[in-house]
């Protein structure tokens, strides 16, 4: 099974990650609130439909929402903004709301099946972490936290990589105590997290309403970073303004 690329449908996006978000592997998208993580999965829940000479994989999409941050309305206003058949695209999204840590990791326990029946090509589990973190608190249930996290981590990643399908999660981040220097923030989960992630992205936002995507763990991909920005159509190219300028 050859290895397939899906468009963002933005250059420096697609640029940053080596091409496209590739299937075969999870990527992990790291963000607080509103730094544009859910819009980013609900754009390429659109573009996955798309056909292959448009950056598209053919298929449909399976978003497993675990913060009620999935917006059909939103959904339907990229796909017409791109000029398609918005009532189609959400035909093309099977969501799935989960309530709680057992019922998510169970979706994905069936999603094996869904994702064969039903030509899935890009799996979305946004958030990855937030009912793991609400469960398990305190020191004495981190390991039992971490073991459940890991193996529902690894049921993701050997369905991307038999039925060659694309794998987002986004989680959010953490204060760091240690960071004297560089940045306070970083991902949550700790190393399982770090391990399970194929590539992770950080993004964050910038001034005049753009958006940072930095790529901070990766195989290959180098340490880069990019600008872009939300608009009607989901996620665009943008450069900050002094560079517009020159």
């Amino acid at each position: 099974m050859s290895l397939q690329r899906l468009s963002f449908a933005s250059t420096n996006l697609d640029k940053l990650l080596g091409n496209g978000l590739e299937t075969q592997a999870i990527t992990e998208f790291v963000g607080e609130f509103g730094a544009g993580k859910s819009q980013i999965c609900m754009k390429l829940s659109v573009n996955v439909q798309l056909p292959a000479k448009d950056g598209g994989l053919e298929g449909k999409a399976l978003f497993i929402d675990t913060e009620g941050t999935f917006a059909a309305q939103r959904v339907y206003q990229m796909a017409q903004a791109m000029g398609l058949d918005a009532e189609k695209i959400l035909d093309g999204i099977i969501y799935s709301r989960v309530y709680n840590s057992d019922h998510q990791i169970l979706t994905v326990d069936h999603a094996f099946k869904i994702c064969q029946e039903e030509n899935i090509k890009l799996l979305v589990v946004d958030s990855i972490l937030s009912h793991f973190r609400g469960e398990y608190i305190g020191r004495e249930s981190l390991s039992e936290r971490q073991q459940r996290l890991n193996s529902h981590l690894h049921k993701l990643l050997r369905i991307a990589q038999a039925l060659n399908l694309a794998v987002i999660i986004t989680n959010q981040v953490q204060a760091n105590p240690q960071a004297f220097f560089g940045d306070p923030m970083r991902p949550a989960g700790g190393n399982i997290l770090a391990h399970a992630s194929t590539h992770r992205v950080m993004l964050k936002k910038a001034s005049q309403g753009l958006r940072v995507a930095k790529i901070i763990d990766s195989p290959y991909l180098p340490e880069s970073e990019t600008y872009f920005q939300i608009t009607t159509k989901g996620v665009e190219d943008a450069a900050p303004k002094s560079r517009r300028d020159e």
